[in-house]
């Protein structure tokens, strides 16, 4: 390997290992004030208002995504915008985390007093604890580093990694201290897979497919047929009351080809498989999934109490992205 392929490992490796010390220093500045703030917010009648500018901004929007998704209402405010027009986001019990590496930015110069004139909380995520903001600020949540990991010591790297993980240690007191559950992160997230999991049931699969079915004394061909043209890969047999008695999968047609020569004359009573694995039509997709995982199996009967519904193919819960 060339030495300029060990060069680019080599940075990368030092500008890893750098803001990973920045990000472990910021454990020391978990204080009074960080705990005074996770206990403003929890009192709160209100919303979080993240503000920033440049950089500060888009972890402030991060910020906020993760404060709405575990149950911490937010929301983000440009601090440019702010002063021209946009201040009028801020409700009376809004709290106002203000974001900066300086906190003496023009804009929060001018952002922090009007929001101190309107009688709001204000915290300072910010760097440097002798600038202005902090000075204007109720509380101070300390994001300070020695330097960047830009050789230059311009762009922004240790000091927006110590914004975004001091932002996701306040998110995650705050989950912690409201009980946030699985359930609850759920129902933020009704569209991503852990939603999906928990919301998502057999009576939402079974009926797009078609309800394969045959009497104990259909022959061979009958279940043939209806194997094939039901496309499940299994039909279920049934009695005249609608019973389940048993099933019978593509994989039990190839064993009984394959054992029994004079297959004609057998009967779908003779290769179906009894007391087959099953599934409530209100139980979660999840678990059916489980059921299906756990026992080598493609598809699972759909049952209300003792009816046939039909089946779900693991295909089915796997095409929602469920898994």
């Amino acid at each position: 390997m060339g030495f300029e392929a060990d060069k680019i490992k080599e940075i990368a490796k030092a500008t890893i290992l750098n803001e990973a010390a920045s990000v472990t220093k910021l454990a020391d500045f978990v204080d009074a004030d960080f705990v005074a703030v996770i206990e403003l917010i929890l009192n709160s009648k209100g919303r979080v208002i993240v503000t920033g500018i440049g950089k500060s901004a888009n972890i402030a929007n991060k910020i906020v995504a993760t404060l709405n998704s575990t149950g911490t209402p937010a929301i983000f405010m440009h601090a440019a915008d702010a002063i021209h027009g946009d201040l009028g986001i801020i409700q009376n019990d809004d709290i106002v985390v203000c974001i900066s590496k300086s906190g003496n930015t023009p804009e929060i110069k001018v952002l922090t007093p009007l929001i101190r004139n309107m009688g709001n909380k204000i915290v300072a995520l910010v760097s440097n604890t002798d600038s202005f903001l902090a000075k204007q600020a109720d509380f101070i949540l300390k994001a300070t580093v020695d330097s960047e990991a830009c050789p230059n010591n311009l762009a922004p790297t240790n000091s927006t990694t110590a914004q975004l993980v001091m932002g996701d240690a306040v998110a995650v007191c705050l989950l912690n201290m409201r009980g946030f559950s699985t359930n609850d992160f759920a129902k933020m997230h009704p569209g991503g897979s852990l939603g999906k999991k928990l919301y998502t049931r057999i009576s939402d699969l079974y009926t797009n497919n078609e309800v394969p079915r045959v009497k104990p004394d259909d022959d061979i061909n009958s279940v043939i047929v209806e194997i094939s043209s039901k496309r499940i890969g299994a039909t279920a047999v049934l009695d005249n009351e609608n019973k389940l008695l048993g099933i019978i999968t593509d994989g039990d047609l190839r064993r009984m080809l394959q054992s029994s020569p004079d297959f004609q004359k057998l009967r779908a009573k003779d290769i179906m498989t009894i007391n087959p694995k099953t599934c409530a039509v209100n139980d979660l997709a999840i678990n059916a999934f489980h059921t299906m995982e756990n026992n080598s199996i493609t598809q699972i009967v759909v049952l209300d109490n003792e009816e046939y519904l039909g089946f779900v193919h693991i295909h089915d819960i796997i095409r929602e992205g469920i898994v």
